[in-house]
């Protein structure tokens, strides 16, 4: 398959890495590839520049956000969730019609300083606004409740735990759940919510997870949930 994956922070290198190293022919879309490419120090979050990342993976083409979706037959938004709308608009709605889009960010505000807010938050989600913003798009909205290394490799994280869909679209969403069978989800771990608007819900999930951050000290845990008469409970190691 063809995939285009929309921004190149550390959650887009990570699943362009692991798509590419399944085979997949693999593009990461950027804004301006040649300004993405001629920085050469870490960002805010000390990820080394995307240069020294794009030289260990050849096998991935950088282009910039329209010929990016042009060409991907499976387009994966890893931008950060506040800029997703201007992303997505860029890479042309004429490209992005039909196709599905795997929608892993969150709208994180960090305009107040950290933890970050949530915007759109409570009565409507970022999955929700892409949705309508290009209707012609099949969203689907999961892995946007753990960090970008259980994404592609849920092993990392100890016992069960679950991941979640939430789309209008069920052909789209049997894509995906394809899609997290091939990176080494369980079936009996994906947990499909419903509709778009459910994406309210998981993206609401990101306070409770980066207070578990800051109590666990890492990063390396996800939620699980539990049956009837079970309680509660999350995974980690």
């Amino acid at each position: 398959m063809r995939f285009a994956v929309l921004g190149t922070g550390i959650v887009g290198r990570t699943l362009a890495g692991r798509l590419a190293g399944l085979g997949h022919d693999v593009v990461i879309g950027t804004r301006d590839p040649g300004a993405t490419m001629a920085r050469t120090e870490p960002d805010a979050m000390g990820t080394p520049p995307y240069a020294t990342w794009q030289a260990d993976h050849p096998e991935v083409r950088l282009a910039g956000f329209a010929e990016a979706a042009r060409t991907g037959e499976i387009l994966v938004n890893a931008t950060g969730g506040r800029v997703s709308i201007e992303a997505l608009t860029e890479a042309d709605a004429a490209h992005l019609d039909g196709k599905v889009l795997l929608d892993v960010a969150n709208p994180l505000d960090f305009s107040h300083g950290f933890p970050p807010r949530l915007d759109p938050v409570d009565t409507d989600s970022l999955g929700e606004l892409i949705q309508r913003t290009f209707p012609g798009l099949r969203v689907v909205k999961s892995l946007n409740t753990m960090n970008c290394l259980v994404m592609v490799d849920p092993a990392r994280v100890a016992g069960d735990h679950h991941v979640f869909l939430s789309g209008e679209d069920e052909d789209a969403k049997k894509t995906v759940r394809e899609l997290l069978l091939s990176f080494g989800w369980p079936e009996g771990a994906i947990l499909d919510l419903g509709g778009i608007e459910t994406a309210r819900g998981t993206e609401m999930l990101l306070p409770v997870w980066l207070r578990l951050m800051g109590s666990l000290g890492h990063s390396d845990f996800n939620f699980h949930i539990q049956g009837a008469g079970g309680g509660g409970s999350w995974g980690g190691h």
